[in-house]
């Protein structure tokens, strides 16, 4: 049988050494004789598991000791509502800035919550014809008082990605749910970083929450119990009962990216196969991407076929050739290849060797 390779957005493909692993310890974890999601996650076993894994995510991220880990309920949009009833407060006023989809989505919920007076947003892409880029004013300029400023690095659906460190004077938040640990960053320049699981650390229904101690000192607005990132410091992340087997399969990959050499290795990879994506898009007159050279995504790779009326049949035979989930977000169409940590090299040039036989066959 020949190899599938998945590059949906998320719910994304996980590490095959890993989905292994699972598979042969399915029913007997660690020689209990039973399976990890059916032991108390208070056991020894089990505390052991998530110590290692906060071990393991700060050798990773090189996380400082004045940040907390916290592994909690929610995925991303859990986060959108947690970041502002944890900081903001009554009479507190943050800046979102907005690049697409999922920092506009964070922008709704928090005017959901706080109202729209308490949050100001700036929109950072300028489009010049069919093509995105984005562009950061010097945020020091800016004559207000924030408690902190949000913004999305890498956006799935748009294919933009900032990689340039922002420099802000008040604490940085970002959600970094598509790009985490896809390259190497200084987690001391951010205030909280926060990550759905689903597409770079595991399945699903987790996600990881990075803060820095000092953050917590500020003023609260309510909010659930489950959601509060000063009970989960306090508790160890199981205020109440956590999401133990994504919490054991993340552990999995973090496992996993250590014997991969770690980050830095890991971004090698990654910008070698974004790389030769983009390299064959623009050099195939058949297909173009959208998006700034210097902005293009490294984790989510959108193009469009220049013929529109062929992408039914592209992705029907993309999916024939073991190359599924290309097809692009409803909102942008066009198609998406998202190549996260777990994508092989091999699945890219497998996409690139279907697209040049596509074209050739379907050239005017």
């Amino acid at each position: 049988m020949s190899a599938t390779y998945n590059f949906c957005a998320g719910p994304a493909m996980l590490p095959q050494a890993v989905m292994e692993k699972a598979q042969s310890e399915l029913l007997d974890w660690n020689g209990l004789g039973t399976s990890v999601m059916e032991i108390s996650h208070r056991s020894k076993e089990f505390i052991a598991l998530t110590e290692q894994a906060e071990i393991d995510l700060r050798e990773l991220m090189s996380i400082p000791s004045n940040y907390h880990v916290l592994f909690m309920h929610g995925g991303g949009r859990g986060q959108f509502s947690a970041v502002v009833n944890n900081f903001l407060g009554n009479n507190g006023k943050a800046l979102y800035l907005v690049d697409g989809s999922w920092s506009s989505a964070a922008v709704d919920e928090a005017k959901k919550l706080a109202g729209e007076t308490q949050i100001d947003t700036l929109n950072i892409v300028e489009k010049d014809s069919d093509t995105s880029r984005v562009s950061i004013p010097n945020l020091k300029e800016l004559d207000q008082d924030y408690r902190y400023l949000h913004y999305c690095p890498n956006e799935t659906v748009d294919g933009i990605e900032i990689f340039e460190e922002l420099d802000s004077p008040w604490p940085i938040v970002a959600d970094m749910s598509s790009n985490i640990m896809s390259r190497e960053i200084d987690v001391s320049r951010y205030g909280l970083i926060y990550a759905g699981a689903q597409k770079n650390i595991g399945p699903s229904g987790l996600s990881i929450v990075i803060v820095k101690d000092e953050l917590l000192q500020l003023p609260q607005l309510p909010q659930s119990s489950i959601m509060d990132y000063r009970l989960g410091v306090k508790h160890g992340s199981m205020y109440n009962t956590p999401p133990t087997f994504a919490w054991y399969l993340a552990a999995e990959v973090f496992k996993w990216l250590k014997a991969s050499g770690g980050v830095g290795e890991v971004q090698k990879t990654n910008e070698r196969k974004a790389g030769t994506l983009y390299q064959f898009i623009d050099s195939c007159d058949f297909y173009e991407n959208r998006v700034a050279v210097e902005n293009r995504s490294v984790m989510n790779v959108t193009f469009y076929l220049k013929d529109e009326a062929l992408n039914d049949e592209f992705i029907k035979q993309a999916k024939a050739a073991g190359l599924v989930a290309l097809k692009g977000h409803r909102s942008v169409g066009g198609m998406r290849a998202s190549i996260y940590n777990a994508m092989p090299l091999e699945g890219v040039e497998k996409l690139v060797e279907f697209m040049t036989d596509f074209a050739n066959k379907n050239k005017a």
